[in-house]
């Protein structure tokens, strides 16, 4: 496994120091058995929210037996008081499964990602965008029931609705990167920046959207009696955006091309 970089481009001075901290443990415990370690989500993007958002790592093993997975409990526990969550663990060789099986997740992390250390695998893997569409339609959908859900498993207190609604958002922005993507548009930018562009994208209001990344930013401060309001308009904009797959599908607009 090569040494850890030492600088990384803008990323916070303590998120740094937190990284190479993170890679010595991890080149302590896991030895040579890792063959590469990778940094992706929002510090590898650059829209990290410090103190907010969490830092996501990929590991990618030649073999992933009982023991190394034991390894990886240990630095987990060490780790995830500083915001550093389970790794997603792969073997070299199911890599190009995965990527076709989840082509969303992995066209997130392939195209914005740091090498932290090791032998760099994404060269060379694609998706087809077959498999893309039905990915975002499937994610949007299941977003939409998850969120009717949590509401009634929150009893629609605001302090759930508050919980719930950043974390619906967040795994929302892949899928309209996706759906970007296979319209043949760029799927770059910050999450403002691809609210911003629903309008001409997708001839979609993204005000509800816009209102909850404000919140999930901790710029927004909705008093108690306003929670329910947000998650009415919420949940129409959700149900507009499945409207709005489904036309475009039956209109053929989406492309199919390996990605």
């Amino acid at each position: 496994m090569s040494e850890f970089p030492t600088t990384w481009a803008n990323m916070p001075q303590e998120t740094q120091a937190t990284l190479q901290a993170y890679l010595r443990d991890v080149k302590k415990i896991l030895k040579d058995d890792v063959s590469a370690i990778i940094l992706y989500g929002s510090l590898a993007r650059g829209d990290y929210l410090e103190g907010r958002s969490n830092i996501n790592i990929l590991m990618v093993f030649e073999h992933l037996t009982l023991d190394i997975m034991k390894r990886c409990t240990t630095l987990n526990r060490r780790w995830s008081k500083e915001r550093i969550v389970t790794p997603l663990m792969f073997m070299v060789k199911e890599l190009g499964q995965y990527i076709e099986t989840f082509p969303l997740e992995f066209l997130e992390i392939r195209e914005q990602y740091l090498l932290l250390a090791g032998i760099d695998p994404f060269p060379g893997l694609q998706s087809h965008g077959q498999n893309l569409r039905k990915e975002c339609e499937r994610e949007i959908r299941g977003n939409l029931l998850r969120v009717r859900q949590q509401f009634v498993e929150s009893q629609g207190n605001p302090e759930g609705i508050h919980a719930l609604l950043p974390i619906s958002l967040t795994t929302l922005i892949p899928c309209l990167r996706g759906l970007y993507r296979l319209l043949g548009q760029s799927p770059q930018g910050s999450p403002d920046a691809i609210l911003d562009r629903m309008p001409t994208v997708l001839d979609l209001d993204p005000g509800a959207f816009h209102e909850v990344w404000l919140l999930k930013r901790g710029q927004s401060t909705p008093g108690k009696h306003d929670f329910p309001n947000l998650l009415d308009r919420y949940l129409g904009a959700l149900s507009v955006l499945v409207e709005k797959v489904d036309a475009l599908q039956q209109e053929g607009r989406f492309k199919e091309a390996v990605l």
